[in-house]
């Protein structure tokens, strides 16, 4: 199986520089799914990014038979000891606060692990007084680990808190696709809500929520375009552009290093 044939178009994007660069189609645009290590590659500068909470391994919590061995599949298949990976990093000489997650470790599930190295993230941000960036791509919730997946929602929320208290300027990229609990949490709290071309973001899924309200949904309701319509997220940048675009926001709230009764967000 060819993994560059975009399946938009179906253009073969095995010797388009843009899918090496940026893993999208030249074509017709669109975004190809992108690990952490990736993303860190088109948008840090070069040698510039330090990972911190490398170790950090989740347990059984609630004693699920099969979770070990899950577990080490996913690490073996993503390459990552969970599905995130946080770290300081430069843009265009910036210092910034990095996390980014990946949705081939058990589809970005926000479990204990996960939740521990975003909440570290954004205190690290109130610590050093530097901006936080966190690319989200996620499912929601790691059920494997009952209550515990759940109280993540609840400490990232109150890190993002922190972080807004401390007028220390918070962006996240909404990758496709951002759903569940992450979406319901720290996701939809950044000062600045960016979003990838076509990304799908919402909490529950099509069936789900026409099953509770028993009405129809209209087509492409979840994708970043509509939810740019509805003023869900603020806005759209491609990946050539997401560098220029954050290093240009870190610029533009550099002088928000104070608390502000005043302060607002999603503007």
């Amino acid at each position: 199986m060819n993994e560059a044939i975009c399946p938009k178009c179906n253009a073969d994007c095995m010797n388009d520089l843009s899918y090496y660069q940026f893993k999208t189609c030249s074509t017709c645009g669109y975004h190809f799914r992108m690990e952490p290590r990736e993303r860190i590659a088109y948008l840090t500068d070069a040698g510039a990014f330090t990972e911190f909470s490398a170790n950090l391994r989740s347990l059984n919590p609630i004693e699920l038979a099969g979770y070990e061995e899950k577990l080490s599949e996913a690490e073996t298949k993503a390459m990552m000891k969970d599905a995130a990976i946080t770290g300081m990093g430069e843009i265009d000489g910036k210092p910034v606060v990095l996390g980014l997650m990946s949705f081939n470790f058990m589809g970005g599930s926000m479990g204990s692990v996960v939740g521990e190295k975003i909440t570290r993230a954004l205190l690290k941000g109130v610590d050093e007084k530097l901006p936080v960036i966190i690319y989200t791509t996620s499912g929601g919730a790691r059920m494997q680990e009952g209550i515990f997946s759940l109280m993540q929602m609840v400490k990232t929320s109150a890190a993002a808190a922190e972080l807004d208290k401390a007028g220390v300027p918070f962006f996240v990229v909404a990758c496709d696709p951002t759903t569940g609990g992450v979406t319901a949490s720290f996701a939809m709290l950044a000062d600045v809500i960016l979003a990838e071309p076509g990304a799908l973001i919402g909490f529950a899924g099509p069936r789900v929520i026409e099953g509770t309200i028993r009405q129809s949904l209209p087509q492409g309701f979840q994708r970043a375009e509509f939810q740019l319509e509805k003023g869900f997220v603020d806005i759209i940048v491609p990946r050539n552009e997401q560098k220029r675009v954050l290093s240009t926001l870190i610029d533009f709230h550099k002088t928000c290093t104070q608390p502000s009764k005043t302060r607002r967000h999603n503007v």
